[in-house]
């Protein structure tokens, strides 16, 4: 099981591993409702490297980017959720509006992103260049979201 973890201990924490020889990818996202896309990404992402760092949105970011009535789940309950993914090993949660301080804080070996992006519309792209890190796009079409699996519910009627 994974960790939920501070910022200051997450740096410290990929300082450990990286003393012992491992490798650390970092995927982001907001993971509001988990779904079998958000699986897919994580475990593309856990392939890149010997640990897996997962860094979720705050509320106020996910509220920015999505919208009224978002996130339908608070920042620790999702970040608890995710750590108990099996191959997640740490997860931390982020206030701004992009990833770029964490990764330049923590500098990742591989900055993993999902398939709804290419290596070149990656946001954080020159930031990962910059310290030598690299990016990866991995997970299966963007097939699923959170906002059709929403959708979807709100349209079901109770049998």
């Amino acid at each position: 099981m994974g960790l939920v973890v501070s910022h200051d201990r997450a740096a410290a924490l990929v300082r450990a591993d990286r003393a012992a020889g491992r490798t650390v990818a970092l995927a982001n996202g907001c993971f509001d409702l988990l779904h079998v896309g958000h699986v897919r990404y994580l475990r593309g992402a856990a392939a890149e490297a010997d640990r897996l760092l997962v860094a979720v949105n705050g509320d106020r970011s996910v509220a920015a980017l999505k919208g009224s009535g978002r996130p339908v789940q608070a920042a620790a309950e999702r970040a608890e959720i995710l750590a108990a993914l099996e191959m997640v090993d740490y997860v931390v949660i982020f206030e701004e509006a992009t990833v770029a301080g964490l990764l330049e804080r923590l500098r990742p070996d591989v900055h993993c992103k999902g398939t709804d992006y290419t290596a070149e519309t990656v946001p954080e792209r020159e930031v990962v260049r910059a310290y030598g890190g690299r990016t990866a796009i991995v997970g299966d079409p963007k097939d699923h979201s959170t906002r059709d699996l929403l959708s979807r519910i709100a349209g079901a009627r109770p049998e």
